[in-house]
């Protein structure tokens, strides 16, 4: 995570809820424990907090704007709802991400999407998001793993805005035509085509 906060006292070990975090994730024990000093040592209070969860994202995208994704992604980390990421809901995300199955990765960037958590993503869910993700990588340019556009190239004419991008994909995955993508629709349309697959496998074996 690259120092990204100040040091202060660090928090206590992890050690007593090892073997807990290891059945929630696709680590091995000595992995969860380099993550945890790596946490620890860019988050001394052991929470990582709004400010902090967007610093990191504006190391990697320096050039736009991640205000709005990084709270968007921020809201899927923080499973309890109480504002603030621990070790416990971070290293379960990474691990989603990472090596998750095509199953629980598809449910995590549907959460993503699923803005208001009432379990179906509207236009207005995704037009929100695909909005924060334009502006945070900048125009013309594709973040495979969370716009489903593809690998990094210019972007076409049909999904080269925000709302035209959004139409498309309902065009895809809403059969129903009633406005709201559930989950079901979200993986059977994920799983019909195949640079989304790739997209949303895109950190395999990278941590």
């Amino acid at each position: 995570m690259g120092g990204v906060m100040g040091k202060e006292k660090s928090p206590p070990p992890i050690d007593d809820k090892l073997e807990e975090i290891r059945k929630l994730t696709y680590f091995t024990e000595e992995e969860i424990k380099e993550w945890q000093a790596s946490f620890c040592s860019d988050c001394p209070t052991g929470k990582l907090n709004k400010k902090e969860f967007r610093s990191i994202y504006e190391q990697f995208f320096p050039v736009g704007d991640c205000t709005k994704f990084a709270s968007f992604v921020f809201k899927v980390f923080d499973k309890n709802r109480d504002g603030e990421i621990d070790f416990e809901e971070f290293i379960t995300a990474i691990s989603v991400i990472s090596r998750g199955n095509l199953d629980e990765k598809l449910e995590w960037t549907f959460k993503l999407y699923d803005l208001d958590g009432d379990g179906y993503i509207s236009r207005e869910d995704m037009l929100a998001v695909v909005e924060a993700i334009y502006s945070m990588v900048g125009d013309g340019v594709q973040l495979a793993i969370y716009s489903m556009v593809g690998d990094g190239v210019q972007l076409p004419e049909d999904e080269n805005t925000p709302g035209k991008r959004v139409d498309k994909v309902f065009a895809l995955m809403d059969i129903n035509r009633d406005n709201l993508i559930s989950m079901e629709e979200f993986q059977n349309g994920c799983r019909s085509n195949p640079t989304i697959i790739q997209a949303v496998n895109i950190y395999d074996n990278l941590i």
